[in-house]
């Protein structure tokens, strides 16, 4: 059975939305979109362009599906682009019919149909997607977390880990990298329930 990671880009206070720019996603009276490109640069860019590399099938939000579908046809011609044309393609969804972007198909139904995913592909990866990545953690489908930390905080927004949450433990998959702009890559393994109850010794 192949894994499903989810990428995601978060601040200091767990906050995933809009990193992309001001008018990705204002909804909630969020202000703050495009907080990502100042903390841009090659290093950072390499991590997450390899990750891409590994994936072999891509699974979407509705929003980012829209947000993809739009760029990245139009620029095949990058690397990421020939990737995102070369791969299946998901999007979860309960009302589109007739995706657009070539190669795509609808998941109805996150927690019935995801497994059957995992069985056929070796790295499935979420990239944004915030509200899909909560839905898929609270079925307990998500095997790792590609993370980005930003150092910049908001006191609001989405945030991945937020009230309704089910507990989970992870493990640190590989040593954290540290970029030049402030940045750091966490890569974490689902690792069953959190231990709790155990008293500090003095």
């Amino acid at each position: 059975m192949g894994i499903l990671a989810v990428d995601l880009f978060l601040t200091l206070d767990g906050v995933y939305q809009a990193p992309g720019g001001p008018e990705e996603d204002p909804s909630g009276g969020f202000a703050y979109g495009g907080w990502q490109a100042p903390y841009l640069d090659d290093e950072s860019g390499a991590v997450i362009g390899a990750g891409i590399d590994r994936l072999d099938a891509l699974l979407l939000g509705r929003r980012t599906y829209d947000i993809f579908a739009d760029y990245w046809p139009q620029h095949v011609e990058s690397q990421v682009g020939e990737k995102f044309a070369r791969v299946p393609k998901f999007v979860a969804s309960r009302t589109l019919s007739d995706p657009s972007w070539a190669g795509t198909t609808v998941v109805t139904d996150v927690a019935a149909e995801v497994p059957a995913l995992k069985e056929r592909f070796d790295e499935i990866h979420v990239i944004g997607s915030g509200d899909l990545a909560r839905s898929l953690l609270a079925a307990d489908l998500v095997d790792r977390l590609n993370l980005y930390l930003y150092p910049i905080a908001f006191g609001s927004g989405k945030r991945l880990f937020d009230t309704g949450t089910v507990p989970a433990a992870f493990t640190l998959a590989q040593p954290p990298i540290a970029f030049p702009k402030g940045a750091v890559a966490l890569v974490y393994d689902r690792a069953g329930v959190p231990v709790t109850g155990i008293q500090m010794e003095d």
